[in-house]
């Protein structure tokens, strides 16, 4: 698979001093990331993984005290960084290293903007070369060590062909005349902000069904949710595995406050009984006792917004006039997706920036620009048919009047 490239393992300071001094001198190098997310309460970067035209190389970040050269590396525009699906490992390495990766080509967005069907790194790789890739190690646990060969085969895979795909999806951009597009994404894909959330004691209000639960309900859950964060730290495993959040719900709907009870809600999951049914029956006791002030059911219902997310105007249109007009975009952007692979949502628009688009109906291609999350080549590509669209179907005319809600101004005939 590796053929004659070779490979260099770095666990030193002094190696990935050598290893960052050879990457200065190059014009482009792969970049990955692997995390623990599935085994530890807080997930963090367990190996990175690099390909230039001299090999692959794999560092290891849990041994090497002083990663700061590699930031350098990332930061330094003047090297193309490759990455494949790279919003994950963007936010990863900002989050564990305040890292930022100028100069980006993300293979799978290039893949997006040609038409290629799968786009998956190992489609792309047996697309483009022919060879099969095994991803029976996506699920493992990249913090445990020592690694075996396996491992390290594995994880080199997914750097080592990515230089090759840069140079064919380069040249297909161009002929596809995305090249702009692309560009544009990969640049806001590595500008956008990361705000790592904490524990939040709030977000039971938030689980699935949560929201239909009656407030004595709500606070027995409130009690379930602190004990499974509380536990989950303990252990160091994720809160899914101590108790998922489906069961948590059903726990604080049935409130089994006794062993028998809870032998009955738990359905045969004597291991789950065995180790936290005491903890459980006491949650739920704590919470049948509590006197705690659930917020007001408006307040229950809000959303809460990533601190970076932009707030879009107030919209001109709601209810069924926005909803129709939502349809009749959907609809033009479904007929333009059923002609070419090189058209889909991601490289036309998605439903919910048509969603906005209705909300705001804009009434010209400045405004449409100005809407958060729509891009310089949306409007380069489709503002004009978008703005007769919303002519056709909301026209300026028949637009509410300022400050009167869904009322409409009557048509001078």
């Amino acid at each position: 698979m590796f053929e004659d490239t070779p490979l260099l393992y770095v666990d030193t300071d002094d190696a990935l001093a050598e290893v960052a001094a050879r990457f200065r001198t190059k014009r482009l190098i792969g970049v990955d990331t692997e995390s623990d997310s599935m085994y530890h309460y807080t997930e963090k970067v367990s190996l990175l993984q690099f390909t230039d035209d001299e090999g692959d190389v794999i560092v290891d970040p849990l041994a090497v005290a002083d990663l700061s050269p590699l930031g350098e590396i990332l930061h330094d525009a003047s090297i193309i960084k490759v990455l494949h699906g790279s919003d994950f490992d963007v936010m990863c390495l900002q989050r564990d290293f305040d890292w930022r990766i100028h100069n980006l080509f993300d293979t799978q967005i290039a893949a997006q903007f040609v038409g290629i069907p799968r786009i998956g790194l190992a489609d792309l790789i047996e697309h483009f070369f022919g060879v099969p890739v095994d991803k029976k190690f996506q699920r493992h646990d990249w913090s445990a060590r020592p690694l075996e060969a396996e491992h390290i085969d594995y994880a080199r895979g997914d750097t080592h062909y990515l230089l090759a795909m840069h140079t064919l999806l380069k040249r297909a951009l161009r002929k596809a005349g995305r090249t702009r597009h692309h560009r544009e994404e990969c640049r806001r894909l590595s500008r956008r902000p990361v705000v790592v959330r904490g524990f939040d004691p709030d977000d039971y209000l938030n689980l699935r069904g949560a929201h239909r639960l009656d407030d004595d309900t709500l606070r027995i859950l409130r009690r379930l949710y602190l004990w499974r964060d509380k536990e989950a730290r303990r252990r160091d495993r994720p809160t899914y595995k101590v108790v998922h959040d489906e069961l948590l719900v059903k726990l604080a709907t049935k409130a089994p406050d006794t062993d028998a009870a809870l032998d009955r809600a738990l359905a045969g999951k004597r291991g789950l009984k065995r180790r936290y049914g005491s903890a459980i029956i006491a949650a739920i006791q704590a919470g049948m006792d509590d006197d705690f002030e659930l917020p007001d059911a408006p307040e229950r219902k809000k959303k809460k917004l990533h601190p970076d997310d932009e707030k879009g105007p107030p919209p001109r249109l709601t209810g069924k006039a926005a909803d129709d007009l939502f349809d009749a975009l959907k609809n033009w952007r479904n007929d333009l997706t059923d002609r070419s692979p090189l058209y889909s949502p991601p490289t036309t628009f998605s439903n919910n920036e048509l969603k906005a688009i209705s909300r705001a109906r804009p009434l010209d291609e400045e405004e449409l620009a100005r809407l958060p999350g729509v891009r310089r080549w949306q409007v380069r590509d489709y503002g004009e048919t978008i703005l007769a669209l919303l002519e056709k179907h909301a026209p300026a005319s028949d637009l509410p009047a300022p400050g009167k809600g869904g009322k409409k101004r009557r048509r001078r005939r």
